[in-house]
């Protein structure tokens, strides 16, 4: 993106603030006004995007033909993924790396993985970077700064706006100002990784095949693991301090109060689908929702028509104990996470039942860390939606799904093997297998059980 186009989008995201601000003041004429310039500027946009996407197709069809400099960036990018997939054939066939496909990987593995393997090409990277953040990732709220180094730290100073200066009287001694109070932030680089089984049939497939797989495979991987770690982190920041939130009143009082107005400013609303659910069905003293359209992203809700609203499944974000949470705060403030942006592959055949089913595993490493940066940036809300008992999985969905009565097994295979014993338990049915058992098998038992009691 060029300068001038970087520039026309920070209007646009400045005059969207602006557009949001009149509409929660009640200022609709003006923020009409102001929405007709967003959409000047929009316009103007889409017009200099235009022209730099022909530019760069120009570019794109010079490589094809071998031409230009183009041609020589698309020609390494490619190149660098035909000597990865072909490494990883090699692996799989116990046969050597030829010596072209060693040079160019090689000259790949700068800055790669200490655990050594294959450096997953810099394309490639960029790719799954782009899948990971898709509109269920949490990774794009919170703050992301990339290091070089496996552990360091970072000092944030606590509270310097709200310190001020003394009175001083002419020609008198300035007064000693208190030292300043700083948190020592340290973050020490984590491995992270999986191991991705595929077949014969795959490896014999085309580069770009293979890639394909590998890049949404990794991708799903990543963003389940930022997920994962950000809830977690999260829950620690929040835990113990949970804000029951009945109403329209309890939000009030997080914004308006337990939150700083520095923090409001860029605050967000994170919630699962009851917690949604629940803010979606509150209503103002006029009877009016109070989950507004965003007028500059109609498929978005701004909570009081101020604070964006990102809702992830209830299998992301699980309730707790019946209840939904509700984080409210600027997460980029809250959490940042220190990312090497190594990502590395090994591949064996020798991994458990991998020779036998004629399987090559892959397996997958990235290195991250996730560190609390300013605890009192988020506040988690509880809303009570009714569901304490009945929801194992804590899912917003009751285990009945049907009311009946009775456990069906389309029902119980939507419990854990835990939470069906635990449902066996509460029946005070005397079940024969247990959680180590297979599912099917304590699905069978307690359907038996079931059927038992019922006929008492």
């Amino acid at each position: 993106m060029s300068k001038e186009l970087r520039a026309l989008l920070n209007a646009i995201n400045a005059k969207k603030t602006e557009v949001r601000e009149l509409v929660a003041s009640k200022k609709l004429e003006d923020a009409k006004a102001a929405k007709e310039e967003l959409r000047d500027l929009q316009a103007q946009f889409d017009i200099l995007a235009d022209l730099e996407d022909d530019d760069a197709e120009q570019a794109r069809q010079d490589a094809e033909n071998g031409k230009g400099k183009a041609a020589g960036i698309v020609d390494t990018a490619k190149q660098q993924i035909t000597a990865f997939v072909n490494a990883i054939k090699a692996a799989h066939k116990k046969q050597p790396v030829s010596k072209e496909d060693a040079e160019i990987l090689n000259a790949m593995s700068e800055g790669s993985d200490e655990d050594g393997g294959l450096t997953v090409p810099k394309d490639v990277k960029t790719k799954i970077k782009e899948l990971r953040r898709s509109e269920d990732a949490l990774e794009t709220l919170v703050n992301v700064e990339h290091v070089s180094t496996n552990s360091g730290s970072r000092v944030i100073e606590r509270e310097a706006d709200q310190t001020p200066f003394d009175n001083v009287e002419e020609a008198a001694e300035f007064p000693e100002e208190s030292t300043p109070q700083f948190d020592n932030i340290e973050y020490k680089i984590r491995k992270k990784g999986g191991i991705l089984k595929v077949t014969r049939e795959l490896l014999q497939d085309t580069a770009e095949n293979i890639m394909s797989y590998l890049k949404k495979w990794i991708s799903k991987k990543a963003k389940a693991t930022r997920n994962f770690l950000i809830i977690k982190k999260i829950k620690e920041i929040c835990g113990g301090l949970e804000v029951p939130v009945k109403g329209i009143d309890d939000l009030k009082d997080i914004f308006n109060v337990m939150l700083d107005p520095a923090i409001t400013a860029g605050a967000v609303v994170l919630t699962n689908q009851s917690g949604f659910n629940f803010l979606d069905k509150l209503k103002d003293e006029r009877g009016d929702y109070i989950l507004q359209k965003d007028p500059t992203q109609s498929t978005r809700r701004l909570l009081f028509g101020v604070y964006p609203v990102k809702v992830v499944s209830n299998k992301t974000f699980q309730n707790i104990t019946g209840k939904a949470p509700i984080v409210c705060g600027d997460l980029k403030e809250a959490i940042t996470i220190f990312d090497r942006e190594t990502l590395a592959i090994d591949i064996t055949d020798l991994a458990a039942g991998a020779w036998e089913k004629d399987q090559t595993s892959i397996k997958v490493r990235e290195r991250l860390d996730i560190q609390t940066v300013d605890p009192d940036a988020i506040i988690m809300g509880l809303a009570d939606i009714g569901l304490s008992a009945g929801d194992s999985n804590n899912d917003g969905v009751k285990d009945d799904i049907n009311g009946d009565g009775e456990y069906s097994e389309a029902e119980l295979n939507k419990l854990s093997r835990e939470n069906i014993i635990k449902l066996a338990e509460e029946n005070g049915y005397e079940m024969t297998k247990t959680a180590e058992d297979k599912k099917a098998e304590i699905i069978e038992d307690f359907l038996t059980q079931q059927k038992a009691a019922k006929e008492e």
